[in-house]
């Protein structure tokens, strides 16, 4: 009877070795099991590819602001080619005092106490062509007197004056669009804040409304009464 050595038991590192080559081993597996359900290789062949669609961009579509042309047989221009421009339209010329004509307005002739007239302007265009004109409160002034007295003049106590420049029309009429207000009071550039301002007297006494818009004066007086 033969007697054979005892075998030799692997050492710790040996053990540790032939783990981790079966954990990575693991690992490879279940990877590809994963891969295989996320990639499905095997659909490829079976779906055809689907045909791409066109991305529409912010440039094919035409602006809200501009009308697009509508399709014509005639070939397109070059982008280089310019249409010929039309010549300058020249702007109307300054309106001047045989141009236009002025009038005072009130909207009554009689006004009761507690009453305050209310002023406005008529601007006509009495030449045969159009004209432009400043007609901005810069260029404003209403003035009321009663005999030599002069009671109110608009322009002591104005507040940020402003242009507008207009084109009137051959033969155009334009009223004031917003009447201004007479409180009765005198006017003084010294009194513009006073409450206690010196009332204009009433009983049928007689005021006269002159006018005066873009260097034009009303050629006439508005003549009201005041009770």
């Amino acid at each position: 009877m033969s007697t054979q050595p005892p075998r030799r038991r692997p050492s710790p590192g040996v053990y540790r070795r032939r783990r981790l080559v079966v954990l990575l081993a693991l690992i490879a597996i279940i990877a590809a099991i994963v891969w295989l359900f996320v990639a499905q290789p095997w659909s490829s062949a079976a779906q055809p590819d689907a045909d791409p669609k066109p991305t529409r961009t912010s440039s094919a579509a035409p602006s809200p602001s501009m009308s697009t042309p509508a399709p014509t047989d005639s070939p397109t221009p070059d982008a280089a080619a310019t249409t010929e421009p039309g010549p300058l339209e020249t702007a109307p010329p300054t309106c001047t005092r045989g141009d236009v004509t002025v009038e005072a307005l009130t909207d009554q002739d009689e006004y009761g106490s507690g009453q305050n007239p209310q002023l406005s302007i008529r601007l006509t265009n009495t030449s045969d062509s159009s004209c432009t004109m400043n007609v901005g409160t810069t260029t404003q002034s209403f003035t009321i007197t009663s005999g030599s007295d002069t009671w109110w003049r608009s322009t002591d106590c104005q507040t940020e004056p402003s242009d507008m420049i207009v084109t009137l029309e051959a033969g155009q009429t334009v009223d004031s669009s917003t009447p201004l207000t007479w409180d009765r009071t005198r006017s003084s550039v010294s009194t513009c804040d006073s409450e206690s301002r010196p009332t204009a007297g009433g009983g049928g006494a007689s005021y006269h409304l002159a006018v005066e818009i873009g260097g034009v004066a009303s050629s006439q007086t508005k003549q009201f009464f005041l009770y």
